[in-house]
């Protein structure tokens, strides 16, 4: 079957003015002393849910008086009525507003969920904490909420998205956010298919996944149908695609919250760390993973999974997390990681041993270089993705480089937008690598042969590779050079005799 995407399709995007009910929305919890930016998410998130819990059974119920028929399955029973949005927001006494959601509204959602039933949801919001205390905080964000035109799932995930781009500080543990073009272009360079099985290791706010979700959605055969469309798909898409592994509460409450507000009904979000030994056990079970796991340094080797160390001895969690992808992956499963330059280059037992592992043992697709800023302000850190098949069996001929400079922004802190972008470029050139014809290593991408990185020690940094043309720079003779001072020196002689003779 052949797919296709429509490039440069609309998009609704959130407009300036969404932007500032959103920014104002965030004031307001900064203003009453919630100023973590995490449990400002967090506090929305639940306020969201609640939101979409209603609107779900107010679509339900739209249908039901339609067809003149009882709804099957409601979510809020009768007893709970004043658990919903469309009830409390209205009410004029904010002390009794307050008392509905934290003491009704919001303990329904950690027990009942979207069906009753035990969804990942409903399992990372058992240690959820209610944090709005004051009364008329409550009924002020409420209102503001509710102002938010969040009719259609674009719109639902863009605000977001907005949201999480306000994490500006690097979390615990060596976690940052992955900025969104460059998740996006990780997606486009794997087109993922519509039956995929995905996974992040280490998901986070759920990013790769969603990206990866949005593109599914735009996908179409040659034939100019969707493929979400044809028989199967969009239930294996709701229900059996995404899995994400984290193991910060927050960031499994967050991530569970994003996947849902873009749509996609039963994501397989675990509580999980996965490189330890006490959640071992999930072997060749994904076709795609997409990650930027956390790099901390080193872990205790007692905690660490047994089956990765028989992959690489070694307590670096960059280098763990390349064994534990290749544990997950099915036989013929691909990856797309960000990894730290070091892994690329260094000269550790285990630094030589995961490349070699990936170069013999498995098929080494690419190698993207990527510029040191693309994670500022979090982090200054250069990184490269790294992109690679597993076969079990070898397979890698030839491994295709692309040394990326410009990303679109600013290499700064500011990370303002910038006409010097590669990725388009990167983009272009991936869909037609040819080691026939991408020899030149004095440009952008080019393909090495397997048997020179194994000769360099399987080096994967691309400066060891990437030849740079030097121009020739032509001097005058030395006596010319010469004679050109003794006139600059009598010009000067010649400039202080007359100042002298001015102070005369």
């Amino acid at each position: 079957m052949v797919y296709i995407v429509i490039v440069g399709a609309v998009k609704r995007m959130i407009t300036g003015e969404i932007k500032s009910k959103v920014d104002r929305l965030w004031t307001t919890f900064w203003n009453n002393g919630i100023s973590n930016p995490l449990s400002v998410i967090e506090q929305i998130s639940y306020l969201l849910f609640i939101k979409r819990l209603d609107d779900l059974e107010l679509a339900q119920e739209k249908k039901a008086n339609r067809l003149n028929k009882p709804i099957t399955n409601p979510i809020f029973a009768v007893d709970k009525q004043h658990c919903r949005w469309s009830y409390f927001k209205n009410l004029t006494d904010s002390e009794e507003m307050l008392r509905i959601v934290r003491d009704k509204a919001f303990p329904f959602i950690k027990t009942l969920g979207t069906t009753g039933e035990d969804s990942t949801y409903v399992r990372h919001m058992k240690d959820a904490v209610f944090l709005i205390a004051n009364p008329a905080l409550l009924a002020s964000v409420v209102g503001q909420i509710d102002q938010i035109p969040m009719e259609d799932r674009d719109t639902k995930g863009d605000l977001y998205e907005y949201m999480l781009s306000k994490l500006t500080t690097a979390g615990t543990n060596g976690q940052f956010r992955t900025p969104r073009h460059i998740i996006k272009m990780m997606v486009e360079l794997m087109s993922p298919g519509a039956r995929e099985i995905i996974c992040d290791p280490a998901c986070g706010t759920a990013g790769f996944l969603v990206a990866a979700a949005e593109y599914l959605r735009d996908l179409k055969d040659a034939d100019g149908n969707l493929i979400l469309n044809a028989p199967g798909n969009r239930e294996h898409f709701n229900k059996e695609m995404f899995h994400g592994f984290d193991f910060d509460g927050t960031m499994l409450r967050i991530g569970s919250m994003n996947l849902m507000l873009h749509g996609i009904e039963d994501p397989k979000i675990e509580a999980r760390d996965s490189l330890s030994e006490d959640h071992a056990g999930i072997t060749e079970a994904f076709t795609l993973i997409l990650a930027n796991p956390p790099f901390k340094g080193s872990i205790e080797k007692s905690t660490i999974a047994k089956d990765l160390t028989k992959v690489i001895s070694t307590t670096k969690t960059e280098l763990l997390f390349i064994g534990l992808f290749l544990r997950l992956l099915k036989i013929g499963g691909r990856a797309a990681v960000i990894v730290p330059d070091g892994v690329l280059f260094g000269s550790s037992t285990a630094h030589k041993k995961i490349r070699e592992v990936l170069v013999e043992q498995h098929k080494l697709d690419g190698v993207i270089s990527m510029p040191s800023g693309v994670f500022k302000p979090y982090a200054g850190v250069s990184t490269a993705v790294l992109i690679f098949t597993k076969t079990g069996a070898g397979g890698t001929d030839e491994v295709w480089f692309y040394d990326m400079e410009a990303d679109g922004l600013s290499l700064d802190d500011k990370r303002q937008p910038v006409e010097e972008n590669d990725i388009p470029d990167l983009l272009k050139r991936w869909k037609v690598r040819n080691p026939e014809t991408d020899t030149d290593r004095t440009g952008k991408a080019f393909f090495v042969p397997k048997d020179e990185i194994k000769a360099n020690g399987y080096d994967l940094s691309i400066n060891r590779y990437k030849e740079i043309e030097y121009q020739e720079v032509k001097y005058e003779p030395p006596k010319v050079i010469l004679q050109k001072l003794r006139d600059l020196e009598a010009e000067i002689r010649a400039d202080l005799d007359a100042l002298e003779g001015l102070l005369g």
